[in-house]
């Protein structure tokens, strides 16, 4: 038994139920109970139509509990006969599930565990473990948040920004437990991509894929975070970074460009140069000029900085940083690049230090502490190879008297004109 292919057929077999009448909530309880009961009679018995055994076991499922509850006597009343096993039309509902689990009411935290629940076929354990915390926990959260979209209607048009909100915060959660987010986002973003034909979608994908494709790079073999400029290029994957590039291509030919299409646009500058210095960064600060036009987010802003320090110079970066608010999350660490590249370590290193502090989780806190030791480490070496130039100054000019009173390091220095 393939357990993906249960986890691929689970939303649209609930989707099945929920068009037929069934309430959310008790769909999905149906649904698991007819996986359970899968995963007991499908090694030995396989059915011809996987998707039409699981709709009807779901199916008694749920109208066995229905006629067990009083309180849903006419609910019962409502539903039609139960239907003769058999094929299952080949239209998918998966896509309605996307905006049910991405309704206005839910908080962005219950909204990707229920679409990783009911869209994404995962157990509450998985998402619990991919989130870390307790899967009484999770159990509690998944559980409201399917009381909340119960009442909804499901033939209502869903909001295609909500839902690839909810993905991208999917995709950002990272990978941590038996359940790779990363890969799971980019599994449901193709799932939606082919039944939605959105440039937003496709911008998304895109997005995604370019930096999904960067991912084998971004630690070194002790765990710590590798910058971009700093990662070896021959272990990105070149097969991702040449899909998300046709894809965004695609998309952008059709002219409607949304926040996805212009960061996937950058994604795809960073991925199509061959080292860093080749970076186009003047068409990067394009992009997000563009980008800042479509969302006015701090965070855009933010990064908007750090492409004009690489483009225009790091005084025109921290000129860019002086618009952006300084409670924006990381931007201690951008003030502490652009200060180091300007040639001010002492400063850098206190905004490394204070940027550390303020990092949201181990890795990236341990990166930013090592950047500030790094140059603390090499003001002390400097100051201490001062010293001992000046000592031996000292003693030259004790010994050889009309060697030089000292040297002028400013312009004209050693009398040329």
């Amino acid at each position: 038994m393939d357990e993906f292919q249960l986890r691929t057929l689970t939303p649209s077999v609930l989707g099945v139920l929920v068009r037929r009448g069934a309430d959310f909530a008790a769909a999905e309880d149906a649904v698991q109970d007819a996986l359970v009961e899968a995963v007991r009679v499908w090694p030995s018995d396989m059915p011809r139509d996987p998707k039409g055994w699981l709709v009807t076991v779901a199916w008694r499922r749920f109208l066995d509990a229905a006629r067990a509850d009083t309180a849903r006597r006419r609910r019962e009343d409502r539903v039609e006969d139960e239907p003769e096993q058999g094929p299952v039309p080949a239209g998918d509902d998966t896509l309605q599930l996307y905006f049910l689990c991405a309704h206005p009411s839910l908080t962005p935290s219950s909204a990707v565990a229920l679409t990783l629940r009911a869209v994404g076929g995962l157990t509450t354990r998985q998402i619990a473990d991919a989130y870390m915390v307790p899967e009484a926990t999770m159990a509690q959260r998944v559980s409201r948040a399917k009381r909340t979209v119960s009442g909804a209607r499901f033939e209502q048009p869903g909001d295609v920004a909500t839902v690839l909100r909810v993905l991208y915060l999917v995709f950002n959660e990272g990978y941590s437990g038996d359940v790779d987010l990363a890969a799971e986002a980019i599994r449901l973003t193709r799932q939606l991509a082919a039944g939605f034909d959105h440039p937003e979608v496709a911008g998304l994908l895109a997005l995604m894929l370019l930096h999904h494709a960067r991912r084998a790079a971004r630690t070194a073999s002790d765990g710590g975070l590798v910058p971009l400029a700093e990662q070896d290029r021959t272990r990105w994957d070149t097969v991702a970074i040449a899909e998300g590039i046709d894809i965004l291509q695609a998309a952008l030919a059709r002219d409607r460009l949304g926040e996805f299409q212009a960061q996937a646009a950058i994604a795809a500058l960073h991925a199509d140069a061959p080292a860093a210095e080749e970076t186009d960064w003047v068409q990067i600060v394009e992009w997000y000029d563009e980008l800042a036009l479509l969302t006015d987010s701090p965070v855009v802003r933010l990064n908007r900085a750090v492409a004009v320090g690489e483009a225009d110079g790091p005084r025109a970066g921290l000129a860019a940083l002086a618009e952006v608010d300084a409670s924006v999350p990381r931007y201690d660490a951008v003030a502490a690049y652009l200060h180091e590249r300007d040639g001010a370590p002492a400063t850098a290193a206190q905004l490394y230090a204070e940027a550390a502090r303020k990092a949201p989780n181990l890795a990236e806190r341990d990166h930013l502490t090592r950047q500030a030791a790094r140059l603390n480490a090499e003001r002390g070496a400097a100051s201490a190879s001062a010293e001992a130039e000046a000592e031996a100054g000292a003693v030259s000019g004790a010994t050889e008297p009309g060697t030089g009173s000292g040297t002028d390091s400013g312009p004209g220095a050693g009398g040329t004109a």
